[in-house]
């Protein structure tokens, strides 16, 4: 009975250091905007959420994915012009008198916030179900080549279709009031920034439920062997499909918050290089660690405001560097090698 109670012991002090730094992060975040810019706080904790829900994929799932910033960027979209404009076009072909494309225009009135983020989160994740329903048929290096080609397919039908507006961005996107009674157009920002700070822990905590739920666990199960997963009667390839649906919506999410914070939605963001940099984010914070994506985001974005003064587009070699850093030396990243020194699991 003794030795069973000590193997039960290592679970409940990992569910205890997890819910303790849980809730130092919150607390850090709730009286950061008092002592740092709300702005540059917004946008580290929108690619906190991002870089957890890439996470969810190639940290739990082992799916590479180098097109993530397909649902990042096209929620934003997304999200920037329901709420600026709101009617929506749907293409259509049109067969007679000839093969051309037509636009179904639906009219809508511009959304408030809360609407255009569900709206923005609902098509990523009906991309996500479409690229995953491609990509999952092929594993490793293919499966990774599968999600950037298709990605920057979107890319460019970004650049030419009307209502992103090419490389102008859909611009001066309306913040509007959240439930029609919190002012987000506040001087201060701080009504965005809780606002911000709500989605994030809102989706922090659904990631670590999803992680330690049974889903999960099967998750984890076909990282480690996929064919040994199979061998016991699980559908590995619904599974990855689910996981690949779910780190889309996550990440469609940070993209349409990011779209009012900001209150622009470009190019940038659909654009391979956003994709690359989530990976960065993932690999410096810990890969496969609940708190690594955090650590890493707020590592990078710091890094790129910092050096974007000073050394302008050497901002990308310096990020290289730390790649090869990463990959070379600090293999568990930021908070891996933290809790390796701890000897604590986060």
């Amino acid at each position: 009975m003794q030795r069973v109670a000590e193997q039960n012991a290592p679970p409940r002090l990992h569910s205890q250091s997890e819910m303790v730094a849980f809730a130092v992060m919150a607390a850090v975040l709730v009286i950061a905007p008092f002592v740092a810019y709300p702005m540059f706080l917004m946008k580290a904790l929108c690619f906190a959420l991002f870089a957890c829900a890439f996470n969810l994929l190639i940290g739990y799932g082992g799916l590479l994915s180098f097109g993530h910033a397909l649902f990042f960027g096209w929620a934003s979209y997304a999200a920037a012009h329901l709420s600026k404009v709101g009617a929506i076009s749907l293409p259509y072909p049109a067969l007679l008198p000839k093969l051309s494309w037509h636009w179904l225009v639906i009219p809508l009135s511009p959304l408030p916030p809360e609407l255009a983020i569900l709206g923005g989160t609902v098509f990523a994740a009906i991309l996500g179900l479409i690229v995953g329903a491609l990509a999952i048929r092929r594993q490793g290096i293919y499966f990774a080549m599968i999600t950037l080609a298709l990605a920057q397919m979107m890319f460019f039908f970004a650049v030419q279709a009307p209502f992103t507006h090419g490389e102008d961005g859909i611009q001066a996107v309306p913040r509007g009031r959240l439930f029609g009674l919190v002012d987000l157009a506040d001087s201060t920002n701080i009504n965005m920034y809780m606002t911000v700070l709500v989605i994030f822990l809102g989706c922090f905590l659904l990631i670590y439920r999803i992680i330690n739920s049974p889903f999960g666990e099967v998750l984890k199960a076909i990282r480690e062997n996929e064919p040994r997963a199979i061998s016991l009667g699980y559908k590995t390839d619904r599974y990855k499909l689910v996981a690949f649906v779910l780190s889309a919506t996550f990440a469609g999410v940070a993209g349409a918050t990011k779209a009012l914070v900001f209150q622009l939605a470009s190019l940038t963001d659909v654009d391979w290089p956003m994709s690359g940099e989530v990976v960065l984010m993932t690999l410096v914070g810990g890969l496969g660690t609940l708190f690594g994506p955090v650590a890493g985001a707020f590592f990078v974005v710091s890094l790129e405001n910092y050096l974007a003064t000073r050394i302008g587009q050497w901002v990308l070699v310096v990020q290289g560097l730390i790649f090869v850093l990463c990959v070379l030396v600090l293999r568990r990243g930021i908070i891996g090698e933290l809790a390796r020194l701890l000897r604590i699991k986060l």
